[in-house]
């Protein structure tokens, strides 16, 4: 097996919201190949790895033409002829020849495209499915993961026409991923139904999820409520919700302005609202609930809700293993959301996943809004065993493409996490 790097290129490729990315590919001089296409986010935390874009009036300023110029020009020779099969070391190269924390010399989007497309080739030089390679290099229990599933998008995601940003649902309780995905899509599908007869659908968010049109933040869960008793089932039994608050986006110095209800609180009196709808409307997981500058309050609510919520950490923590490792001592969070592009490359984000696994933490691998057919994310969840994966809606094809490959590889015969990825967070009752 020959993993020298031979060449690595890069190509503009479009993204699902009609906005170019990057696409790397990687050869090496066994003759394999590896491709990845960068995801890019609408909600980003301020710590997290940046992307290269080209400014301007031309798509937006959302051009990529020197991110590939980064690639071709810097990337290509810096790695050329190195081991791609040591992932940390090119990893690392690139980082140095970037200098800076967010990567925005060079850009994320060139370094976390290149990153993953120089393990699909590792993984096609050693004739295995990406996911048995990470598993085997991590010397993790393959597991595919639990689907977490958009119901209805809000936040950066849809306009911010309601300030939660995303509004998901979980079936612990079913046997198989295949009737997870069965009872989601009811869910979904019962969604649209209430929406419509309401005269409120119009059309899907980012993420694939249904469009927001609803008169409070309150209404929206009610809804949600709504569609799984409309598809058969019971909130809080086979089936929690699960939301992400996204709270850096309206919360900041402590305050929280909820621009739908018109209501500005507290980070104290925001927490109690979020406690009192966690029980309600029988919510298992939560993201980002405070702001990523509201530490304390982070601190207080994990105290408060760490036993019977699985509170996750995304523009908190930015996949950082220093920022992880803080968390875990401060008692922060019990949870790591995963995103390989906020990190920048993937040994970075692997780094970061043994920090929360090391921790006894939940860790739930992510796609971001704007995402293409690439399914990298589903190796890295199921190879790692991390139990969940996040990647919008049960709509789109971007997202299918994911949903889909998890149904390949359960089919391949690798076990199906199920409801023990949550842990005791989920009580799997009525």
């Amino acid at each position: 097996m020959t993993t020298l790097i031979e060449t690595i290129r890069a190509a503009r490729v479009w993204d699902s919201r009609g906005r170019p990315t990057v696409e790397a590919e990687v050869r090496l001089s066994g003759g394999a190949t590896g491709r990845a296409i960068a995801p890019a986010g609408a909600s980003r935390g301020s710590r997290e790895a940046v992307d290269l874009r080209d400014g301007g009036e031309r798509l937006g300023g959302m051009g990529v033409t020197r991110a590939l110029k980064a690639v071709d020009e810097v990337i290509a020779p810096l790695l050329a002829g190195r081991d791609a099969a040591d992932q940390a070391g090119c990893d690392a190269a690139m980082r140095a020849a970037d200098g800076t924390a967010t990567l925005s010399h060079l850009g994320g989007n060139a370094v976390v495209a290149v990153s993953l497309a120089l393990s699909h080739a590792v993984a096609a030089a050693r004739g295995m499915p990406l996911w048995a390679h990470l598993a085997d290099v991590t010397g993790r229990e393959a597991l595919v993961p639990l689907p977490e599933i958009q119901i209805f998008g809000g936040g950066a995601h849809a306009g911010r026409r309601i300030d939660i940003q995303d509004l998901m649902v979980m079936v612990p309780g079913a046997d198989s991923l295949d009737e997870a995905l069965e009872v989601t899509a009811e869910i979904y599908r019962a969604g649209g139904a209430i929406m419509e007869a309401k005269g409120r659908l119009h059309g899907v968010a980012d993420e694939g999820g249904w469009w927001p049109d609803f008169a409070s933040n309150e209404e929206a869960l009610e809804t949600l409520c709504e569609a799984i008793h409309k598809a058969g089932e019971v909130p809080g039994g086979r089936v929690v919700l699960s939301l992400d608050i996204a709270a850096s986006e309206f919360g900041k110095d402590g305050r929280y302005r909820l621009a739908l209800d018109d209501h500005e609180m507290a980070g104290a009196e925001f927490a109690t609202l979020l406690s009192r709808w966690c029980r309600d409307y029988h919510i298992a997981a939560i993201e980002d609930p405070l702001a990523e500058d509201d530490r304390t309050g982070t601190i207080a609510f994990t105290r408060a809700e760490g036993d019977r919520l699985q509170i996750i950490g995304d523009d908190y923590l930015v996949t950082d293993a220093a920022l992880i490792k803080a968390a875990v001592r401060d008692g922060a969070c019990n949870a790591a959301l995963i995103k390989v592009n906020q990190n920048g490359t993937l040994s970075g984000a692997l780094e970061a996943e043994q920090a929360a696994h090391a921790a006894g933490w939940g860790r739930i691998v992510s796609a971001r809004s704007g995402e293409s057919e690439d399914v990298s994310i589903v190796h890295i969840a199921t190879g790692l065993g991390t139990g969940q994966l996040k990647v919008g809606s049960i709509a789109r094809s971007e997202r299918g493409a994911k949903w889909n490959e998890c149904l390949r590889i359960a089919r391949d015969g690798v076990a199906y996490a199920g409801g023990r990825a949550l842990g005791n967070t989920w009580w799997g009752k009525a």
